[in-house]
């Protein structure tokens, strides 16, 4: 499991300031600062503790700008380097293949290491048991609340047999480890905070959709795309709204 981090993204999760879509980056994520990867790295380090969980050692990719600064990275290496945890840095997109020979080098050794994997939850256990173990475990979470939407659906599927024991696919911020895009770092003593469950009966998955997250809109049985043409006369683009 290749575990990709940046030092901007460190630096974020550090206290840094928000990045918008389309606006500058700011000055803080291009200068050196090793205060904010210090307090970011609790990020990285919760994230990598998931993934010791299945059973697997993961290898800690930093994904390389030209604006980073020899010293971070060194700092984060050393960090990293002392739980044990392989890091490796891949300047891929400057150099091409040969920016990445130290990442290929780090999976190959990984692949040739012993794992143990094993999953979160074992099937049998119902629709609550699971988002606890999810929410506890990786998230951090503390407590748990449901919306009296999410509480009615998980009566529903406890009255339907061929409900009760599918596997749930969390939907929640990538932004966080919480709910909340605007929490950073690793977040202690915070509810998750479950508003419904969606029943995809097709994909054998109960989705739990946590905090205010806006879902994107599936594709219809007869998607518009179908109705898009263009006249080779005229050049004109026919069947858009």
């Amino acid at each position: 499991i290749v575990l990709v981090a940046t030092i901007r993204a460190l630096k974020m999760h550090g206290g840094g300031p928000p990045v918008i879509p389309g606006k500058p980056l700011a000055d803080t994520y291009t200068q050196k600062n090793i205060s904010l990867l210090e307090q970011g790295l609790d990020n990285l380090r919760a994230h990598i503790e998931i993934i010791k969980q299945c059973g697997a050692s993961p290898v800690v990719c930093i994904n390389h700008f030209s604006t980073d600064h020899d010293e971070e990275i060194s700092y984060v290496k050393n960090e990293i380097k002392n739980t044990g945890i392989t890091i490796a840095v891949s300047k891929h997109f400057e150099q091409g293949g040969n920016g990445a020979i130290e990442l290929a080098e780090a999976v190959i050794e990984a692949c040739n290491s012993k794992s143990d994997f094993n999953y979160l939850y074992p099937e049998n256990i119902y629709v609550e048991e699971k988002i606890k173990m999810i929410a506890t475990h990786i998230y951090g979470t503390k407590e748990i609340s449901y919306s009296p939407t999410a509480k009615e659906k998980i009566n529903q599927i406890m009255q339907d047999d061929s409900l009760k024991h599918l596997h749930v696919c969390m939907a929640k911020t990538p932004l966080s480890l919480s709910d909340n895009p605007n929490k950073k770092g690793a977040p202690k003593d915070w509810r998750l905070f479950i508003r419904d469950i969606l029943i995809y009966r097709g994909a054998d998955f109960l989705v739990p959709v946590t905090g205010s997250l806006k879902l994107m809109p599936g594709t219809a049985s007869n998607p518009a795309f179908r109705n898009i043409d263009i006249d080779t006369e005229s050049g004109e683009i026919l069947g858009l709204y």
